[in-house]
């Protein structure tokens, strides 16, 4: 049923079964505003009588199962106890389990819901980014030397981010062919960068100094300043990729900006006051930009219902040429 619905009815559905959630918690009487439509659905709620609000994830269809989720939350308790890598941290329902799963007659299946603290801080402001971004770059290496020494949990199961989970057969997003105003001549470019990219990181390697648990999505709006402290959020995409990777997600959605390149040396030099970063790495940055370029661009085809698609996908394929020609013309 939930398939046959439009976008405004997919919306109310899930809106109603996020109030429904709330009775998991003893929450029944708070306030409920959407404050983002992305992968899932968040919702600020704000409990009658309290001082600080919390904060719940509505989980799409058919992403992640239930150990996926767990292993999500683990690893946010661990950082944050192990690693000093302020997270917000899960709340248990009143039967003191972290993932409730709720139902509503309009939706063909459940949805898994997850109620998270609130946490102070606010998102970078894109017009000073030099020193969240060395901020940034250190917090990235405290997780990525967190995750190689972490022992998972037996239930562990989180996504791939590997060549194959991204731009190959197998994409976690779908295929990036179908990606926004896409036509033949565009297509070919694509085709020759993706190519390129996979030779080059195939030589590059999965080794456990280059490859394993990472965030995944260290976008701006995932970040959050304090005091001038670092937090992260959103870990729903965390998963097995490069420690690269990681990197080139903090300029999602503008890599085409012209300091990028000072962002990333921003970014370098914060990383390596925890963590080393060879020359080879570095020469390889580039391929990890516009891998999480493509990866968004196959993202933007599979997700053209929520908002953030429709506000970036106008000019991204023309943008994510034009990236793709000067790396080309350096490693092509």
């Amino acid at each position: 049923m939930s398939g046959q619905l439009t976008i405004d009815q997919l919306q109310r559905a899930v809106d109603e079964l996020a109030a429904s959630a709330l009775a998991c918690w003893g929450l029944e009487e708070a306030r409920l505003e959407l404050i983002n439509h992305s992968e899932n659905w968040t919702y600020k709620v704000s409990p009658a009588g309290a001082t600080r609000p919390v904060i719940l994830r509505v989980h799409r269809e058919n992403y992640h199962s239930v150990n996926g989720i767990r292993s999500e939350l683990a690893w946010m308790r661990a950082l944050q106890a192990e690693a000093g890598v302020k997270t917000p941290q899960a709340i248990p329902g009143k039967d003191d389990l972290d993932i409730q799963t709720v139902s509503h007659p309009a939706l063909d299946n459940p949805r898994n819901c997850v109620l998270f603290e609130f946490i102070d801080g606010s998102e970078p402001s894109q017009h000073d980014l030099i020193a969240p971004f060395i901020q940034l770059g250190e917090v990235a290496a405290r997780c990525h030397n967190h995750s190689q020494g972490w022992k998972r949990p037996s239930f562990f199961e989180r996504l791939c981010w590997n060549f194959d989970h991204s731009l190959g057969a197998r994409p976690n997003w779908g295929p990036w062919q179908a990606g926004p105003d896409l036509d033949p001549v565009r297509e070919k470019l694509l085709q020759r960068l993706v190519a390129v990219m996979q030779r080059r990181l195939q030589r590059f390697g999965q080794g456990p100094e280059r490859y394993g648990l990472i965030h995944a999505d260290f976008r701006l709006a995932n970040l959050l300043v304090y005091e001038g402290d670092v937090r992260v959020i959103d870990f729903d995409d965390c998963g097995l990729g490069w420690f690269l990777y990681d990197a080139a997600t903090a300029v999602s959605f503008f890599e085409d900006r012209a300091d990028v390149p000072e962002l990333m040396e921003a970014w370098k030099e914060g990383y390596r006051r925890q963590r080393r970063l060879s020359a080879e790495d570095e020469d390889e940055l580039w391929t990890f930009i516009l891998l999480r370029r493509m990866t968004l661009f196959a993202w933007m085809g599979s997700h053209a219902e929520t908002e953030l698609a429709r506000s970036e996908g106008p000019g991204y394929s023309a943008g994510t040429c034009e990236l793709a020609e000067r790396y080309l013309t350096r490693y092509g």
